[in-house]
């Protein structure tokens, strides 16, 4: 059974755990952009983070409240913009299951209690960032509903 909660202090050394699996795919995907073998965030950063009601960060844990997943998010509004509206947006910084135990629908778990917090907290819509090359990702995200909003090019000189 999986339990979503908030994130905590005593959760930074599995988060450091998760980060590097992500830190890894990504780095595989694109060695050019992604260094291989560094953290995200120090712990301090970390502790700062867990501190802010502007980026909640969901846990997914076990039955042994140990962290199977997380989702770092974001609150985002444009306020006073020339030309965007201010909706109020949670951005999905980061969201991670062990890889160890996907396919065990942890994510989707985790991904249906940012959604009901982003409703309860009055936000228009959820939106996340995915790598391209990071496949699986992908496709999780457009099981769950997602579309794309936007999309980033580049051309490598």
């Amino acid at each position: 059974m999986i339990n979503v909660r908030m994130a905590s202090e005593k959760d930074i050394p599995r988060i450091h755990e998760l980060l590097a699996q992500v830190a890894l795919v990504h780095h595989k995907g694109r060695p050019d952009l992604f260094k291989y073998g560094q953290s995200k965030y120090t712990d301090e950063q970390l502790k700062a983070i867990l501190k802010d009601p502007r980026r909640p960060i969901f846990a997914a844990a076990d039955d042994n409240d140990c962290l199977q997943g997380y989702a770092f998010c974001i609150f985002q509004q444009h306020l006073e913009s020339n030309i965007m509206t201010d909706i109020k947006t949670l951005y999905i910084d980061d969201l991670c299951v062990d890889e160890n135990k996907r396919g065990m629908h942890i994510g989707k778990t985790l991904y249906g209690a940012v959604l009901d917090f982003a409703r309860a907290h009055g936000c228009y819509n959820v939106t996340l960032n995915v790598w391209s090359c990071n496949e699986s990702a992908m496709k999780f995200y457009q099981a769950c509903g997602l579309k794309p909003q936007k999309v980033g090019m580049e051309v490598i000189l």
